[in-house]
């Protein structure tokens, strides 16, 4: 499997605002940090992944859900290590049609198949790259620093927070909405 690349944004475009090398360890790190921060919150690796291998039970149902979308390719479906041809897809709803009725109940389905984005949406590179600058600039540990008769305080949300267009950013890539009850 190939699997996602390790930043939604390009390390370019955080050095330039960072003003530091493309390769700042610190810098690279708090990209890989946001990255993984979106990829966790929109429950998918948004970025193409080629060559993937899932693991489904049998719903006793017509359709069955892909963890990822959109769906690039289906290279093969296996129920029970036995191959079905004639599979219908959903490619943006990540939905798979039995060609003739229900999927087995109580059977494994093993499904490869590419997902993801390519180029990565320019809103979630945005923010990736807005966050990844929050937590580079941005000591956790370190609420307020007083000094003399000074004192500075960080806004909780500069610390560990997110701003409105990564809330709209998530909301818009997120999978499988309805399970937050």
């Amino acid at each position: 499997m190939a699997g996602p690349d390790p930043y939604l944004a390009d390390p370019q475009d955080l050095a330039e605002l960072l003003q530091l090398p493309v390769d700042d360890v610190q810098m690279l790190a708090a990209l890989r940090a946001a990255t993984r921060r979106f990829r966790g919150q929109v429950r998918h690796p948004v970025s193409l992944v080629t060559d993937d291998q899932v693991f489904l039970d049998g719903t006793g149902g017509k359709v069955l859900r892909l963890p990822a979308v959109p769906v690039r390719a289906v290279r093969s479906v296996m129920v029970d290590g036995v191959e079905l041809e004639g599979v219908r897809v959903r490619r943006q709803a990540g939905l798979l049609l039995h060609p003739s009725g229900c999927w087995p109940a109580w059977s494994e389905i093993t499904v490869t198949y590419d997902h993801g984005l390519d180029p990565v949406p320019e809103d979630v590179a945005e923010v990736v790259v807005d966050q990844a600058r929050t937590i580079y600039r941005t000591d956790p540990a370190i609420q307020q620093i007083t000094t003399g008769t000074e004192s500075v305080s960080f806004a909780a949300t500069a610390a560990v927070g997110i701003t409105e267009q990564w809330r709209a950013a998530v909301e818009a890539h997120r999978l499988n909405r309805g399970d937050d009850a």
